[in-house]
């Protein structure tokens, strides 16, 4: 099983919900944790509980994307897990979007995550190892009333992980894609916590346990994809 340890993660979305979570869980295991989010109070707060390092940043700026790498290395001098999973979301009829949501959703949840891997993989595979998780979502693979762009989004997510996941396994790095079903966040601006959603979707901290478990594979294992759905949701 692979330890943790002083492993140096960045993970996006991390004031809230699901990259929240993850944060905390990884801190407990011993990783240093790099926090990304645009709400730098939160993350501040956030820092305090990891002991690690916070970056108001936004992921789908090329910019940013790159600093948020280059203060990793700068401030740890290695980078050994990056999570991508800063996400967002809206649903409709495909006559009511407007194309500026179309770019929104897309910048985030695709460009995003393209950005990143951009600036992390040369330094992942220059050292011969690493691991890039990407925060899907199971309609990645379903489609859904409604759910024109943001499930066009997961599925462009879907491929670039996928066909990064080929590029980069001769160096040594890993890419795990991971499929979360229903999850009680402030997604799409709900609020958490009502008695409803305890009792149909998973918690936020389920979905850590998910990158826990892929990460702790041993150094000769990969998790390529793993699929994590409440059991009151029927596939």
């Amino acid at each position: 099983m692979t330890d943790l340890t002083d492993q140096v993660a960045i993970v996006t979305g991390a004031s809230r919900g699901i990259g929240r979570a993850i944060a905390l869980l990884l801190a407990l295991q011993g990783a240093r944790v790099v926090a990304v989010a645009r709400a730098a109070a939160e993350l501040d707060e956030l820092t305090l509980k990891t002991q690690g390092l916070a970056i108001p940043a936004d992921v789908s700026d090329e910019d940013d994307a790159q600093r948020i790498v280059d203060e990793t290395l700068a401030r740890f001098g290695r980078l050994d897990i990056l999570i991508c999973n800063a996400g967002v979301g809206s649903f409709n009829l495909l006559e009511n979007f407007e194309a500026a949501e179309w770019d929104r959703i897309f910048d985030v949840n695709v460009k995003g995550t393209f950005l990143l891997c951009k600036a992390a993989v040369p330094h992942l595979k220059a050292q011969g190892s690493g691991h890039i998780i990407g925060i899907a979502s199971d309609v990645s693979r379903r489609t859904f009333e409604h759910g024109t762009i943001y499930g066009a989004s997961k599925y462009a997510q879907d491929a670039l992980l996928g066909s990064l996941r080929k590029e980069v396994r001769p160096y040594g790095v890993k890419v795990s894609t991971i499929y979360p079903g229903l999850v009680d966040t402030y997604f799409n601006d709900s609020k958490p916590g009502s008695p409803e959603a305890e009792r149909t979707h998973l918690r936020p901290s389920d979905v850590a346990q998910a990158v826990r478990y892929v990460l702790e594979a041993p150094a000769h294992v990969v998790v390529d994809e793993l699929m994590i759905h409440p059991l009151s949701q029927e596939w």
